[in-house]
C-alpha cells in the first residue's frame, strides 16, 4: 500500500518525508534500543537529508545506516560517488552515528565486498528505508524490467539508457560516456523487507514515473509500483511531481 502525501513545495516535501522517518527511528529505538536505517543518494534526497540530520529527539549512536547503492569502478574522490554523498550530506552531521555500511563500489574483490554487505544486512533487519523513484520508475538501480525475485540483498544491476541519462541529466558526470554502466544495487526484494519505506520524489521531471508507479498495473516494467504491495511504503510527491496523477488523496494498493 503506497500512502499518497502531496506537499506545497519541495522543501516541504523534503521537511515531511524527514519528520516521518525520524519518528520511525526513535519509535525503533524506543522498543529496541537500535535502529537500522537505508539511506539514498541523488538530487530527489538533498531537502530530506538536509533536514534529517538537524532534527532532535534520535540517539544516533543507536543507529546503523545502510547504504541503498553504487556505482562500480567508481572511487570515493569521483563527484558522482555515493559514498563520497552520504558522507558529506550525512554521516558528516551525525559525529555519533552508530555505524555507516558503505558500498565499496571500486572494492578490489567485488564478490567479497557483495558477501560482507549481505551478511551485515541480514543481521540488521531494517526498520526505515529511505529511497526515491528513477525517472524510468526504477527503484534503487533495480532498472526496468526489474528482477522482483532476486533474493541476494546487494547485487550487481546494469543500467540502461534511461538511468544513464538521467545521471547525465543530473550533473554528475560530465558526458554519457563517462556514466558507468553498472552498478551494486540493494534488490527489490530487501527494500521490500523494510519495515516502512519513505519516497521522497519531487520534480517535473519525476511525474511520468509517479503516475505509472500509482496507475500502471504491478509489473517489472514499472520497478517502483512493487511498492503497492508494501504493507507501508509512503510517498511523498511536490505540486510538479504529481501533476500527472489521477488520484492523489488516498492509499493506494494493487
Amino acid at each position: 500500500m503506497i500512502h499518497l502525501h502531496v506537499e506545497p513545495s519541495k522543501p516541504a516535501l523534503g521537511e515531511a518525508a524527514a519528520e516521518l522517518g525520524a519518528a520511525a527511528i526513535r519509535s525503533a529505538i524506543a522498543a529496541r534500543g537500535a535502529a537500522n536505517i537505508v539511506v539514498a543518494t541523488g538530487a530527489s534526497q538533498f531537502e530530506m537529508l538536509a533536514v534529517l540530520v538537524k532534527l532532535e529527539g534520535i540517539d544516533w549512536s543507536r543507529v546503523t545506516a545502510f547504504h541503498l547503492d553504487e556505482y562500480i569502478g567508481m572511487p570515493i574522490t569521483h563527484p558522482a560517488s555515493f559514498r563520497r554523498y552520504l558522507r558529506e550530506r550525512f554521516a558528516s552531521f551525525l559525529p555519533t552515528l552508530g555505524a555507516m555500511h558503505y558500498i565499496d563500489g571500486d572494492a578490489a574483490d567485488l564478490d567479497g565486498e557483495l558477501n560482507r554487505l549481505n551478511k551485515l544486512i541480514a543481521e540488521h533487519p531494517i526498520d526505515v528505508t529511505f529511497a526515491g523513484i528513477g525517472e524510468n520508475a526504477h527503484l534503487a538501480f533495480n532498472d526496468p524490467p526489474a528482477d522482483f525475485d532476486a533474493t541476494e540483498p546487494y547485487r550487481v544491476v546494469n543500467l540502461d539508457a534511461a538511468c544513464r541519462a538521467q545521471q547525465l541529466g543530473e550533473g554528475w558526470f560530465a558526458t554519457i560516456d563517462d556514466v558507468p554502466l553498472q552498478a551494486v544495487s540493494m534488490s527489490v526484494r530487501q527494500i521490500m523487507a523494510s519495515s516502512l519505506v519513505i519516497l521522497a520524489v519531487p520534480d517535473q521531471r519525476k511525474a511520468e514515473a509517479v503516475r505509472n508507479t500509482i496507475e500502471s498495473p504491478v509489473s517489472p516494467a514499472v520497478p517502483a509500483s512493487i511498492l503497492r504491495r508494501h504493507p507501508a511504503c509512503h510517498l511523498f510527491l511536490d505540486p510538479n511531481s504529481s501533476a500527472l496523477l489521477q488520484r492523489k488523496d488516498q492509499p493506494v494498493g494493487e
